[in-house]
């Protein structure tokens, strides 16, 4: 299912934090899945989602699929919409796994109190560890496309243009889904997500 494997089930965990447009993501994600006759299993987890806690979606998808929950190891990619987030779930990335990286810093409650410090170079030891890692401020590309609150919709385009759906589904599945009064800057997200290479 990805451009470059033969793999035939697909194993997608979206990290992030409350407010981020994680679950939304997801949502897309599935749509698109089912409209190409796949089978979708979601778990999600959030943790004090509201409070800019740790929102995370297990994502897998395929002809059959039997469990939620992706194993540690075995997740296909990583869509991270913040750094600390990336590097907290990065055990479960399958060794020839793809992360997309958004370089967005969001402190956690102990790092805004003090109790705790924010890791220094994050980007680089992702980087360091899984070669095959997309790095981009998805926050830039979003105001570039006319609404800074659709970074979620860029590292969608990223990640579609990895996948082996094609263009049409993931824009039938964006008029579903996104409203119509905000749906035009996040076509255009999406877009600017797809180009980045």
């Amino acid at each position: 299912m990805m451009k470059d494997s033969p793999v035939s089930n697909l194993d997608i965990l979206l990290v992030g934090v409350g407010g981020q447009g994680t679950i939304l993501a997801s949502r897309i994600i599935s749509q698109v899945a089912m409209d190409n006759g796949l089978e979708v299993k979601i778990s999600e987890v959030h943790g004090m989602a509201q409070r800019g806690g740790s929102v995370v979606t297990h994502l897998r998808m395929g002809d059959t699929v039997y469990s939620p929950l992706i194993q540690m190891g075995q997740a296909d990619v990583i869509v991270a919409f913040e750094q600390l987030e990336a590097w907290r779930w990065l055990p479960y990335l399958h060794k020839e796994g793809v992360v997309i990286l958004n370089t967005q810093v969001i402190s956690p409650v102990p790092v805004i109190s003090g109790y705790q410090e924010y890791p220094q170079n994050i980007v680089n030891r992702i980087k360091d560890s899984v070669s095959r890692t997309v790095d981009l401020n998805a926050q830039e590309i979003a105001k570039e496309s006319g609404n800074d609150r659709t970074a979620n919709v860029v590292l969608l385009g990223v990640l579609a243009a990895r996948l082996g759906f094609s263009k049409e589904s993931w824009n039938y599945a964006l008029e579903n889904t996104i409203p119509k009064k905000v749906l035009e800057p996040n076509k255009k997200a999406f877009e600017m997500g797809y180009q980045q290479l």
